[in-house]
Parts: structure tokens; sequence; C-alpha cells
């Protein structure tokens, strides 16, 4: 936002240094009492720029402050959440989008997830990290596996990731150049990409749908996605 600001105001500045050269060169171009009009509105944006830049970084002391306040809650919400049996694949399965994205075997795995965490870094703005917690499991070696993303000063995005460590012939990404027979091979390319290629994948880190699906929408009351299953029961 503050980048999209400056670059507002160099454009106005540009065509307020051309404006003159319009006013003597077409008929009837801008009278000068329109030009100053034009000038003093140009004056006053930026007073609504600074004010506006002036608000972003008090909202943001606000959200460190509150997300400091939230971590207590946050702590106690997942020893709660521990004491349930499947509950964060129940939650994925049960959200829209996430479930897209997992296959049987992906559901499979995440059986084994017991916790998941959101981090956002100190400055919010710079990026957050999501940790997902696991038991002894038939596919990996991991017990936590992360991902990272991250804005640099200048606002490019990236992202890393831990390395799976898969266990011999469970590599879940892997699937798709196993050899099977034919209707298997129809049946598999049915079913979507491995949920763990979000781990690998880095190529668009600032159009990570996943992640912001996680942080922004799960992460803050995952019980509602929980509870769906048995409100479809009801």
């Amino acid at each position: 936002a503050v980048r999209e600001t400056y670059r507002g105001r160099s454009e106005c500045a540009a065509l307020l240094q051309r404006l003159p050269a319009a006013v003597h060169s077409s008929p009837g171009a801008i009278e000068k009492e329109q030009q100053e009009a034009i000038e003093h509105i140009d004056e006053v944006q930026n007073e609504i720029d600074r004010l506006n830049e002036q608000a972003s970084e008090e909202i943001l002391k606000v959200e460190q402050k509150y997300n400091k306040l939230r971590q207590p809650f946050f702590q106690k919400r997942s020893e709660l959440i521990a004491k349930i049996p499947n509950f964060w694949v129940t939650t994925f399965v049960n959200h829209p989008q996430v479930s897209a994205l997992l296959g049987e075997e992906d559901e499979e795995a995440l059986h084994y997830l017991t916790r998941v965490e959101v981090t956002e870094f100190e400055d919010i703005k710079s990026g957050y990290r999501i940790d997902f917690y696991f038991d002894e499991n038939p596919y990996f070696e991991n017990k936590v596996l992360s991902k990272e993303f991250h804005l640099n000063e200048s606002g490019d995005p990236s992202s890393k990731s831990t390395e799976i460590k898969w266990k011999s012939g469970k590599d879940l990404t892997k699937r798709s150049s196993q050899t099977q027979n034919k209707a298997s091979r129809k049946r598999q390319h049915e079913e979507p990409e491995s949920f763990f290629t979000w781990f690998t994948d880095h190529s668009d880190a600032g159009a990570d749908e996943l992640g912001e699906v996680i942080k922004d929408d799960i992460w803050p009351n995952p019980l509602q996605y929980y509870l769906v299953s048995t409100a479809r029961s009801c």
C-alpha cells in the first residue's frame, strides 16, 4: 500500500509538470483557475496519503498487541484440541478449499496430524509460519513440517519449508509416477495433486492460496469446520 501511495504521488507530479504545456498548446485548455485547483487537490491528497500511512502504522501496532494477548488462548485451545482424535484431519476434510487438495492417501497421512500452529512474525507485514505436528507414522520421519512466508523490504514474497523425509515407497508427491494397472491409473488421474506437494511448491509465494486459507480462515476458528459433519448429521 505504501509503494502504491508513492507511485501515485510520482504519477501526479509528472502530470502536473505537463499541465502548463497543455494550457499553451491546446485551444480551450485548462484555465489557470482550474490548474490551481488541481495543484491544491494534489496537496490535499498528499495529506490524505500521509494520514493513511499513519493509520497503517497504528493498526499494525494494535494487531501486534492483540496477537500477543491471543497467544495464551491459542495455547489453551491447542491443549483442548489434543483431547479430540482426528480433529485436524476432520477440519481439513470439512473445509471446501482444503478438501479439494486431499487425496485418499493424504487423508490417511493427516490422521497422524496432532497439532497445527500459525505464527505471525513480530512485524506482521513481513510474513508468517505454519507448523504441522505429527505422531509417528508410516509415511515420513519428520515430527514437524513447517512452511514460512516472507516479504522482504521491497515487498517481494518468498517461501521456504521443511524437507519431507519420506519413508521408502511412501512419497505421496510421487504417486502419479507409480506403475499401476489401467483402472488404478484412471482413478488416480481423477484425484488431486498431493496435499504434501504444497511443501515443495515455492513458485508463487505471493499467491499461496492454501497458506492464506489456513492462516486467515481455519486458524482463527477451526472448530466451525470440525463441527460441519456434526451439523449435517443433525
